[in-house]
């Protein structure tokens, strides 16, 4: 099938957080218990969902403000990482679409790769019975460097057998946009999520409401 804008795609490596799952809430609900444990304010939800998309030591330390010293988020990643093991599922869902559109794409080589530690990915997709879905699941820790560098996805592309030029990055994010323009693939950008995204400055090649519309994107499986 295809779209006007670009060829039909072969295969598709989709963001996690925000793209497939709405994990807002446990997220910020976890930096917010890591502020109180380190007295600190807690901040508003909408301030730390700003933060998520480029890894946990990130999000930790863009929570705890410039000001923080390297032992504080040391110290803060810790408590964070524990308490989101134990609450990353309370209120996390799919996204409404997700099952529906990975559905319609099986058959195509699939991968999710996210700034989320890799174990923890595999187990929040297993419990939401996303994991079957997808061939490869790579986090954050999987390779040197987390997105937007494009050696993850590089990576994955070349264990898929698929080049670049076959191959959509789907995401939420500039972080995402910027994945794919550095990996040679195309962008696709939902209009949903919380990561933060201008698409003056990082554009997608074309935007989908539901992942249902990626059907129309993809190469014709007989």
């Amino acid at each position: 099938m295809g779209h006007a804008k670009f060829p039909p795609v072969r295969a598709f490596l989709f963001d996690l957080d925000g793209t497939l799952i709405d994990s807002k809430l446990d997220l910020v609900n976890s930096v917010n218990f890591m502020l109180r444990e380190m007295r600190r304010e807690v901040l508003p939800l909408e301030t730390v969902a700003s933060y998520i998309g480029h890894g946990a030591p990130r999000l930790v330390a863009d929570a705890l403000g410039a000001n923080s010293t390297e032992a504080d988020r040391k110290l803060g990643l810790e408590i964070f990482l524990v308490h989101y093991q134990k609450h990353s599922l309370e209120a996390t869902r799919a996204y409404p679409g997700v099952v529906e559109g990975l559905q319609a794409l099986q058959g195509h080589p699939m991968a999710v790769l996210t700034n989320k530690p890799a174990k923890m990915s595999v187990e929040i997709l297993e419990v939401l019975g996303l994991r079957k879905y997808f061939r490869v699941v790579c986090g954050g820790d999987s390779f040197e460097k987390k997105k937007p560098d494009p050696r993850g996805a590089q990576a994955i592309l070349e264990e898929l057998d698929v080049r670049p030029e076959e191959a959509a990055m789907i995401g939420d994010s500039d972080v995402d946009m910027q994945t794919a323009r550095n990996a040679g693939t195309f962008a696709v950008g939902v209009n949903y999520g919380f990561g933060q995204h201008n698409p003056a400055v990082y554009p997608a090649d074309f935007y989908v409401n539901s992942l249902e519309e990626l059907a129309a994107l993809a190469v014709t499986v007989d």
